[in-house]
């Protein structure tokens, strides 16, 4: 294949690129760092652009390959740049233009405009730099677990500055080339293919970690409570019966705390759903400060929630519900001029030996909650001292 069309090739690669990116972000993922990838699509189809011109009609200014090359170190530093915005990091592309601004006056330089060797030596560096960022990025900011959609660009990224340092070190040991602006040379047409090579695959690198991502906010939105951001009955169900076989295989301990909010309709009927909503979120937040960050939060019910607390003892567990009682007794809401003063009932269970399923465990738990519900309200009631062991369902008391 001749440089011609193996640059054309390529710019129909970066143009793609640039295109799927602002597709996907159009589509509703609005996610900023589909625009870094954009603009690196933009940047690489422009350096393309550029090579296909020189090649037309023979141009050999310094300033053409000056502002080719600031494109191409522009495309590959947008990728690193939109995983960076991706996982939360500066993207920095403010100290990147700034040097490559740089880079066309640098080709005024006698020493780089008199080979194309030279320009080689100076910016393959800098290319196998930025390539390895991305895979040291991610190395350092994913979790060991979320490797997989990372894994493809970061292989894509290593490799392509693998043989970059190849074909450097190629350059520096053979002697005798001689090599033009865009010639047909075999380090120059192999570098080609492997760019068309890599926007192709960088290209579906980036849409598998945009895409997976949406996948689990998809995923996290349906196992969510909209209003509290609790975790809701599916997760539960989901989430109690893998820890209920793991504490029954090896012994540990279980245990459900369940609570809701004490005349919680009244406060609807008094001030407004608008305002019971906002109790429903202040106890939640309230709940989420006091209960410790490894317990999984549910909201099973309009005012109903329930916690699943592991690796801890049966004193813990008593005080860790006290102390949210009396966190939430203490803490009214202040809603404009009205002061909503709440209280919640909490009951609490742990496992037993013969308990088939996890819902036995929460079962104990919400026969506890209405024990404390009839014994007056704002009080914790652990089922099997406050409730007997063998005690029938009561009968539930008004909210």
């Amino acid at each position: 294949m001749d440089p011609f069309t193996l640059v054309v090739a390529s710019s129909l690669a970066a143009a793609i690129m640039a295109g799927s990116m602002g597709l996907i972000y159009r589509a509703g993922s609005r996610q900023p760092c589909l625009r870094d990838w954009m603009m690196a699509g933009v940047f690489f189809a422009g350096n393309n652009v550029i090579g296909a011109l020189a090649i037309t009609f023979q141009v050999s200014h310094f300033l053409i390959p000056g502002f080719g090359n600031a494109l191409y170190l522009a495309g590959h530093f947008g990728i690193l740049a939109g995983l960076r915005r991706h996982l939360g990091l500066p993207a920095g592309w403010k100290p990147f233009a700034a040097c490559a601004a740089l880079i066309p006056l640098l080709h005024a330089l006698p020493f780089l405009q008199s080979s194309v060797t030279h320009r080689l030596l100076l910016f393959t560096p800098i290319i196998a730099a930025i390539n390895v960022g991305v895979a040291v990025t991610l190395w350092n900011h994913v979790r060991r677990g979320e490797w997989a959609p990372y894994l493809p660009l970061a292989i894509l990224e290593l490799f392509f500055a693998f043989q970059l340092s190849l074909r450097t070190a190629y350059l520096i040991l053979k002697e005798g080339h001689a090599l033009t602006f865009m010639g047909s040379q075999f380090l120059q047409t192999s570098g080609t293919l492997f760019v068309l090579v890599f926007l192709s695959v960088a290209t579906m690198g980036c849409a598998l970690i945009v895409t997976h991502q949406q996948a689990q906010l998809l995923r996290r939105a349906s196992l969510t409570d909209s209003l509290t951001g609790w975790l809701n009955r599916r997760a539960l169900h989901d989430l109690a019966a893998a820890e209920f076989r793991r504490c029954r295989n090896n012994g540990a301990e279980l245990f459900f705390i369940t609570f809701d909010i004490d005349h919680f309709k009244s406060i609807n009927d008094r001030h407004g759903h608008a305002v019971g909503d906002a109790a429903l979120c202040h106890v939640t937040a309230l709940a989420s400060g006091a209960l410790r960050g490894n317990d999984a939060l549910f909201r099973i019910g309009g005012e109903e929630f329930a916690v699943m607390v592991n690796r801890s003892t049966l004193d813990d567990v008593c005080g860790i519900a006290e102390r949210l009682r009396e966190l939430v007794a203490g803490s009214p809401l202040q809603c404009g001029e009205a002061t909503v003063r709440m209280s919640i009932s909490v009951g609490v269970a742990q496992r037993r030996a013969e308990d088939g399923k996890w819902e036995d465990i929460l079962g104990r738990a919400d026969k506890a909650l209405y024990c404390a519900k009839q014994q007056g309200r704002n009080r914790v009631a652990l089922h099997g001292r406050d409730l007997p062991a063998d005690e029938p369902l009561l009968q539930r008391a008004t909210a």
